[in-house]
This record gives structure tokens, sequence and C-alpha cells, in this order.
């Protein structure tokens, strides 16, 4: 009996094998899975760099020896950011010998992951460092001035990150910072203190062991400066300020992971290109909040979708400084995190 049935024939068609038709494959190749090894014997190891579609990546990491290993990223990770501070998985030749190339297969689960966006219209995030847990703002007393503006917009991200930001104030020879930090009194940001003839790298260094710390400022601040003076082998480009537009020049032009070595310990530096804005057009403001754990205990007695700006009514947090029940510590805090959330309430909306 045939596969077909006449339009008077009211059995059902009948099916077998001999139905089936396969379009030959031209190539002659088995046809291609989405089925993936699980590559159980990759090795584990973390971005120091990227430079232009290859990733310098460290292995056996505090067990000596140490190897560096060249890596590219497997096509399945084509359409993932691979960046500098990604824990990483790799296989293939991981010998580090020179020529010799790995691939990358498996991005570890990031902890943290500080982003920024070209400007604050655009939606799209530009990720900057992953797994850091510190940022240490670089800013000069001087030569550029110091931009109180772009430093909220630092901090903003570090809190929407989940990072501790650290402030370092340089050139204090040049002009008295007193001022300036007087804007962050309510923060509790650690501060450092710098000048050309005088760093604080022994309090500076211990601030950093133990911790992955990205370095971010604006050009010309003397980033560069302190990272070779923490890290004498680093070899940073150092730029100058233009004495017409008092604009720093761009030095570093990608972010790198150095090893911090001190006799108490060890840690990361991990530097980065000067900006001169930091877009955060991907910022979640209830991240801002967050980072004022004393605040934000009061701020759940607020109405919903209070701003906990100034002319908010029946802010909770407002009610209280005014009550007078936080003090000046209280009141310094509030106008801390008003102008945090003022700076990203600027921000047009996308």
């Amino acid at each position: 009996m045939t596969w077909w049935a006449s339009a008077d024939d009211d059995d059902e068609p009948e099916f077998d094998e001999s139905s089936v038709r396969l379009r030959p494959n031209r190539k002659g190749n088995k046809p291609r899975t989405k089925t993936r090894p699980d590559h159980e014997n990759a090795l584990t190891g973390r971005i120091l760099s990227v430079d232009r579609g290859r990733y310098t990546v460290m292995l056996d990491e505090g067990l000596p020896p140490e190897r560096r290993v060249t890596a590219a990223r497997a096509s399945e990770l084509r359409k993932h950011a691979v960046v500098t501070g990604d824990r990483v998985d790799i296989v293939g030749d991981t010998t580090g010998a020179e020529g010799s190339l790995a691939r990358i297969v498996r991005i570890v689960p990031r902890v943290t992951l500080l982003r920024r966006s070209a400007d604050d219209t655009d939606a799209v995030e530009r990720v900057i460092v992953a797994n850091a847990d510190q940022m240490l703002i670089v800013v000069a007393a001087a030569n550029p001035e110091p931009r109180i503006r772009l430093v909220d917009r630092y901090l903003v991200a570090a809190y929407d990150a989940g990072v501790s930001p650290i402030l370092c104030i340089t050139k204090t020879d040049l002009a008295d910072p007193a001022v300036f930090l007087s804007n962050f009194a309510g923060l509790d940001l650690p501060v450092f203190e710098s000048r050309d003839d005088a760093m604080p790298l022994a309090e500076i260094s211990a601030a950093l062991v133990g911790h992955d710390t990205v370095f971010v400022g604006h050009s010309g601040v003397g980033k560069s400066t302190l990272v070779n003076a923490l890290v004498p082998d680093a070899h940073r480009a150092v730029g100058v300020v233009n004495t017409v537009t008092g604009r720093g020049r761009h030095t570093s032009s990608s972010t790198i992971s150095l090893r911090l070595e001190t006799e108490a310990g060890r840690g990361w530096v991990i530097d980065t290109p000067g900006v001169r804005s930091f877009g955060l057009g991907h910022i979640n403001t209830d991240n801002i909040l967050r980072a004022f754990t004393d605040l934000a205990a009061i701020a759940e007695k607020c109405p919903r979708g209070c701003t906990h700006l100034p002319n908010s009514p029946d802010c909770a947090i407002n009610e209280a400084v005014a009550a007078g029940k936080l003090g000046d510590t209280g009141k310094a805090r509030l106008d801390s995190l008003q102008r945090l959330l003022a700076t990203f309430a600027a921000v047009p909306a996308h």
C-alpha cells in the first residue's frame, strides 16, 4: 500500500521509513550540534589585561610558580564581554610558552561589576572592571581644578556596584584641599592627601592589601604617577596638564591589573584610562541609598516613590534630621546623600 490515499478512500494514510526524505549534506560533513563540551579539566585564572582580542590570564595565583597565559575568547562567548578582573576558565595550551594560545570557555560569576555609560542618555553600559571591591578616586587639589560633580558620579557608580570608595587628593602643595573635602564630610570616606614630595605610600598601600582596588580619575590628576610609585615595575605613562585648557592628556589607554607587593601582604591595583566624563545612564538609584545604611533604615518609613530630596513631601529622613534625631553627623550625611541623588536625578530619561 502506498503512503498516499485517494480522496475517495476513507482510511487514514499510512507511513513507514521509506516515506522520509532527507536532504543530502553537500559538504559531506556531520551536522553541527549545540551540545558543548563540559571542559571539566579547565583551569581558572584572572584576567590581567585585554588587548585587541587577546587576554592575558594569570594562572595558579598565589601558588608559585604563577604563570601568565595568552588566551582568546571561545566562539560561544562572542556575545559576552570579558574584562579585566574577570575570573575565567581556560583550556588548550596553558603552558604560557611564547606563541602559545589558550581558549577562554567560561566566565566565573562576578561578585561586582563597575560600569559606566558613554553619556547620561546612553543606556548601553561600558564595563570597566569586574570583581573589584574598592575604588580609589584620585583627584588633584589644583592643576587641574577638582570637579566635585565628577567625584559625585564616581561615588554613585561605586555605590551602585557595591564597591567601597576611597579618596586620594593629590598636589596638595598647590592648593589647600579643605574646602573641596568639606563636600564629602558626611560620608564614611577614607581620605589620603598627597603631594609630589610627600606621597603617603605606606598608608595607601596598607589600605590596598588584600583588596582588588580600581583606580579612577580625571586625566592629569597624577593617577599614573601614584600607580608607578605603588607598583615600581608598572611603567605607566605619565602625562602633563595643558597650561591653556587646564586639561590633562590621556596617557593610560587600557585597563590593567598590577600586583601590589608590600611587607604586610599583597593586593591588586587596577589602573584605568583617565576620563573627563562618567555617564550614569545605567544606574539603579536604590543602590545609592543602600550605601547609607543608617539613612536607609529610616527611609523604610517613607511613602512609596519618595525621592528623599529636600522638597520630597513626608520624607522620613528629612523629618528625622529636622527633629534633630540624627545630630550634626546625620545632617551632613543627608546632605551628601541628597547631592548624590540630585546628581542622578539630573540624568535625562532614556
